[in-house]
């Protein structure tokens, strides 16, 4: 049995790996990270979300406090939550947008989602993943509903991230997503509970099980998507997945809210 003190650590060292992974916050061990950390701590990638989540919930909180209206406040939520990631996700959005709809062979899509440049594929998916996402929130309006609805999307959102990379093998030998590696089974698991979770309590069992269906459906069309595009996944592709997983529960969120809980 692995003593008290010791699974603490190793439950720190993790999150600290999985903020570091998907925020722009300096949690980060000074000490790099050993072989297959980085695929272990996968688990709480969840739990990190859950921490952005709260943050953006904060700021709406405060917003409609000094009297702003739900639609501004979901504006200043958005600019929040894509401050603290550093736009990680949306800018993989839209290079997964601009890299399979622009190029013609699998090296050319590649290539074009390496490109920092921005493409017409890729500035439509942000339009309509700023759009949505801000129609959800601002559907929802109620601060304790938009708090519930942002920490279950930004949670299961990543939750779904441990088994595309374990199901799906890099498109490519270097990279974000090969560097990480494959997570074990365990880390899979866990940060599966640890959505459910997240989505059960916020939106109910029945709401929950909508939003687990939609993200699996998601989650193995990109999948087959990328597979048959690019020969696998890449960190841009798990930057487009965690966006359409977020789209998805803040949109089955603000179906929830507006007919009863």
């Amino acid at each position: 049995m692995i003593p008290r003190a010791e699974l603490l650590r190793d439950v720190v060292a993790d999150l600290r790996i999985a903020a570091s992974f998907v925020t722009i916050l300096p949690v980060a061990s000074s000490k790099p990270a050993g072989d297959g950390a980085i695929a272990r701590a996968t688990w709480a990638l969840p739990v990190a979300g859950l921490l952005v989540g709260l943050a953006g919930a904060l700021i709406y909180k405060i917003s409609i406090r000094f009297g702003l209206t739900p639609g501004l406040a979901a504006l200043l939520v958005l600019a929040t939550t894509a401050l603290i990631t550093g736009a990680l996700h949306e800018d993989g959005l839209a290079d997964t947008a601009d890299g399979l709809g622009g190029g013609r062979t699998r090296e050319r899509k590649l290539e074009i989602m390496r490109d920092s440049r921005i493409g017409t594929y890729g500035t439509c998916a942000l339009i309509l993943s700023f759009g949505l996402r801000w129609s959800a929130l601002a559907a929802i309006a109620d601060p304790w509903a938009v708090m519930l609805a942002l920490c279950a999307a930004h949670a299961a959102s990543r939750a779904g991230v441990p088994a595309f990379m374990s199901l799906v093998a890099p498109a490519r030998p270097d990279g974000l997503s090969a560097s990480a590696g494959s997570p074990p089974g365990r880390s899979v698991a866990m940060a599966f509970a640890v959505g459910t979770l997240a989505l059960a309590l916020a939106l109910g069992p029945g709401k929950a099980l909508v939003g687990l269906v939609l993200l699996s459906l998601a989650g193995l069309m990109l999948a087959r998507l990328a597979i048959r595009q690019i020969g696998g996944q890449t960190g841009d592709i798990l930057g487009a997945f965690e966006q359409t997983g977020e789209i998805l529960i803040l949109l089955v969120a603000a179906a929830s809210f507006q007919t009863g809980h």
